[in-house]
């Protein structure tokens, strides 16, 4: 939906329209319109501006959270183990799953105090990744306030519903 809640740009005109924000990062997002219901991941890996990598993938029955954490494990499991680069995500809830909570929750076999952890299997999965990535560090980043490569990725996951 880039930019604007209400317009699906695709991601040449992503490009042509954003030049602010971070040029340099792996930028992912999720996508699914109705929640649940059709869904879409894309991440993009850019250095000084130039694309490296970008991919995305679609789910004919998902939720949104499950295409945020799907477009994380995807760019994570890209990436060199070695690699020391800033993974950004729209997802406040994924980024804290994965910086703040996912600990715990092994350590306590993988339950919460409050209930079931949702998507249990997806957030296995993107935490033992982020492990195995030392150096890669998670961020958080503001949806829809026209970062070049955020929106991109957005454009990426949205490709699904063109």
């Amino acid at each position: 939906m880039a930019g604007n809640r209400g317009e699906l740009l695709n991601p040449e005109e992503v490009l042509a329209r954003y030049t602010r924000g971070p040029d340099t990062g792996v930028f992912t997002d999720g996508s699914c319109d109705p929640n649940p219901g059709p869904g879409g991941w894309g991440f993009v890996w850019v250095d000084a501006g130039q694309i490296v990598e970008e991919r995305h993938g679609a789910d004919p029955s998902t939720t949104n959270n499950r295409m945020e954490l799907s477009a994380l494990i995807e760019a994570y499991d890209f990436l060199p183990v070695e690699a020391e680069v800033t993974v950004y995500s729209d997802s406040q809830l994924c980024v804290n799953t994965v910086n703040q909570w996912a600990a715990g929750w092994e350590k306590r076999g993988w339950k919460r105090k409050s209930g079931p952890i949702k998507n249990l299997d997806l957030v296995q999965r993107l935490y033992a990744l982020s492990q195995e990535r030392p150096r890669v560090q998670l961020e958080w980043i503001r949806a829809h306030d026209g970062s070049r490569w955020n929106e991109y990725a957005d454009a990426l996951a949205s490709s699904y519903q063109r």
